[in-house]
């Protein structure tokens, strides 16, 4: 029996960035690497009713403010001082997503996530412009053109939806998403837990 672990993302979500800084660490620790699916988190939201923390908790007094001092908090802890709030959030992420599953084809993914983390959440960058999407990932060592007409393909396109359909049928309300085996966990907050399960389910094979 092999552990798989599958990371659902979105460039969108701040925690998933966190995350994915952390993650090297937990596979380096058990020796179990994670499974990226890009899926949109707008169409997430859409097919459960949810929607972001930043309208969500608007009006709770104090319920967002909490949540920078988290984000602060867990900044602190893994030493991610490359982080930087972007200004320019909420960034519309089709475009990125659909680049994702393009670059995943071409066999590019790895190399598009960090492109993409770094762009949108170290640099700061308006990643739903065209013209700045292409240039970040030609810069980053990638042909940003390339992928930004290959996002566009109707295979590529379905390949999102597909992602997406299939993560809300798994029970996905948000982004970030784990699962390990079946066992669901969101939240960055649950990345202990995670590791616990890997580790419970290695030790089961």
């Amino acid at each position: 029996m092999t552990v798989t672990v599958d990371f659902i993302y979105d460039f969108g979500s701040p925690n998933a960035y966190l995350c994915h800084k952390v993650i090297p660490d937990i596979e380096a620790r058990t020796g179990v690497s994670f499974n990226y699916i890009p899926c949109l988190l707008g169409g997430i939201f859409k097919a459960t009713g949810n929607m972001a923390p930043a309208f969500a908790f608007a009006k709770i007094k104090g319920k967002l403010d909490y949540d920078r001092i988290e984000i602060d908090r867990f900044v602190k802890t893994h030493g991610l001082t490359d982080y930087r709030f972007n200004n320019h959030f909420p960034v519309q992420t089709l475009l990125m997503m659909r680049a994702a599953v393009a670059a995943q084809m071409a066999g590019q993914h790895d190399a598009y996530i960090e492109a993409g983390m770094r762009a949108m959440w170290e640099e700061g960058l308006k990643m739903d412009d065209p013209q700045v999407f292409a240039q970040a990932m030609t810069d980053a060592g990638l042909d940003g053109e390339a992928l930004l007409a290959r996002s566009q393909a109707p295979e590529v396109k379905a390949q999102l939806v597909a992602n997406t359909a299939a993560a809300v049928e798994r029970r996905v309300f948000g982004i970030p998403s784990f699962f390990v085996g079946s066992e669901l966990f969101f939240g960055k907050e649950r990345l202990g837990q995670v590791e616990d399960e890997i580790r419970a389910q290695l030790a089961a094979t």
